[in-house]
């Protein structure tokens, strides 16, 4: 799937068959920490620090809870966790007490095997936020907006709220998930008091290690069909979408812009590919580039990307005031980022999309639609509809 960098060099990874699957099949919510990636698996145990939330820039938080924790005696310390889409929003990042290296999930051949079940789905109760009338609406009322030139894009989302009559197995969903699309980035983190943020999100916001970077945005999509004719017709659509093809290089060109203070060099291919996932098609493209500064961090990189308007929209200022006037929600970790980040600045920043956050018996599903001036209200609230399919497969629900 998305391009992806090597695994650090310390400490190194396990590469024995099973050594992924073993690590995810570990995974104990509230204590743990787990991302999978599609170059290796990490599995961070307990809560060595917490990064701490005051008025200093993250990424200079990060750097001096890494140094000491390397001072403490920890040799390759790492922080793990989520960032808030909000700007200024408390991120939930800690340094673990142990963390445990493997393979990517999607080279061991455990993988495959079969993972548990999804359950009985009659136990959910699903509330629509908004509803899905409510919400193609908003589309309408934001596509209006442009048409009349007040801004370009804007990224709108709604929300599933599952309520379960037992007790959430968040390790069996999180097996699900995995195991549903192993090339992705899979993550199960705390995301508050008693809240546990669960995913598995398509695009690499940004990875770096050592001099070198790999940004991997996403933007432009299509449902999947099971139909394998109509699966290919989809995919080669998308392709060819003038307002898809828009939308995606609307993303890329700020991606460009936003990394280019930062680069020696930065090569951005002229077209995108096709990625896909269990449920979508995506527009992708991949940039690659070398740092002009060697001290710059992957979170420094990921704070100068975030939002794109692949989640935002833009112009950002613009596209955040509609998004706080047009959703009857807040947010939280979803549209942020997700990732690690070692002492050397190494690390990998993934976009908080295909996720839910889960607290008590009651998981809140996120999905959102880029919404541009040629965009139809029912094909964006469809879009939205498709994109919970990742996460309602992975719980036994449906819509």
């Amino acid at each position: 799937m998305s391009a992806s960098l090597r695994v650090p060099a310390a400490p190194p990874p396990l590469d024995s068959p099973g050594a992924a699957t073993t690590l995810l099949e570990a995974y104990r919510p509230g204590t743990d920490r787990f991302l999978a990636t599609p170059g290796h698996t990490l599995l961070g145990s307990g809560t060595a620090a917490l990064v701490p939330h005051d008025a200093r820039p993250l990424p200079l938080r990060v750097r001096e809870t890494l140094e000491a924790a390397r001072r403490a005696g920890d040799p390759a310390p790492v922080v793990v966790g989520s960032v808030p889409f909000a700007p200024g929003g408390a991120a939930s990042l800690a340094v673990p007490e142990t963390v445990r290296w493997a393979t990517a999930l999607r080279t061991d051949p455990l993988i495959a095997l079969h993972g548990p079940d999804a359950g009985d789905g009659d136990d959910w109760r699903i509330r629509e936020v908004p509803a899905a009338q409510e919400y193609a609406a908003a589309v309408a009322a934001a596509v209006e907006r442009m048409r009349a030139g007040e801004f370009d894009k804007v990224v709108l989302a709604r929300t599933l709220e599952l309520t379960s009559a037992r007790d959430l197995d968040l390790p069996a969903m999180l097996s699900r998930l995995a195991r549903r699309d192993p090339g992705g980035y899979t993550f199960a983190v705390p995301s508050g008091p008693g809240r546990t943020l669960v995913g598995a999100s398509p695009e690499l916001l940004v990875a770096r290690r050592g001099s070198g970077l790999v940004a991997n945005p996403l933007a432009g999509s299509a449902p999947r069909s099971a139909d394998l004719a109509e699966d290919v017709r989809r995919a080669a659509a998308l392709l060819d979408s003038p307002k898809d093809l828009h939308e995606h290089a609307v993303v890329v060109d700020a991606i460009r812009e936003a990394l280019a203070p930062f680069c020696s060099r930065l090569d951005v291919p002229e077209r995108p590919t096709l990625v896909r996932t269990a449920a979508m098609w995506h527009l992708s493209t991949t940039l690659t580039g070398e740092l002009r500064d060697p001290s710059s961090t992957a979170l420094d990189l990921a704070s100068a990307l975030h939002p794109t308007p692949a989640v935002c929209g833009t112009p950002t200022e613009v596209a955040r005031q509609v998004i706080a006037d047009s959703e009857p929600f807040d947010r939280g970790a979803y549209t942020g980022m997700v990732g690690w980040q070692n002492a050397d600045g190494d690390g990998d920043w993934v976009v908080t999309i295909r996720c839910a956050e889960a607290e008590g018996r009651t998981l809140r599903l996120f999905a959102g639609a880029g919404v541009v001036a040629e965009s139809s209200p029912a094909a964006e609230t469809a879009e939205t509809g498709a994109k919970f399919r990742t996460f309602l497969s992975a719980v036994g629900a449906a819509l």
